[in-house]
């Protein structure tokens, strides 16, 4: 697995929820309620390639 696509994955999640929870009073309405859900999903998604990473870190890449 591309390790280093995974970490810009997971840094670019949080740092787009950061920016959404820091930034929510200047946000338009409109926009609020969609980028929150996308930010919630790719948050989620991050967390579930953490923790991915984490179990399977002990494996070769090949199987044997």
């Amino acid at each position: 697995m591309e390790y280093g696509s995974v970490l810009v994955f997971v840094i670019l999640a949080f740092c787009l929820g950061a920016v959404l929870i820091m930034k929510k009073d200047t946000i338009p309405p409109k926009l609020k309620r969609g980028m929150a859900i996308i930010a919630l999903t790719m948050i989620l998604v991050a967390f579930f390639l953490i923790v991915y990473n984490l179990l399977t870190m002990g494996s070769s890449p090949n199987g044997g």
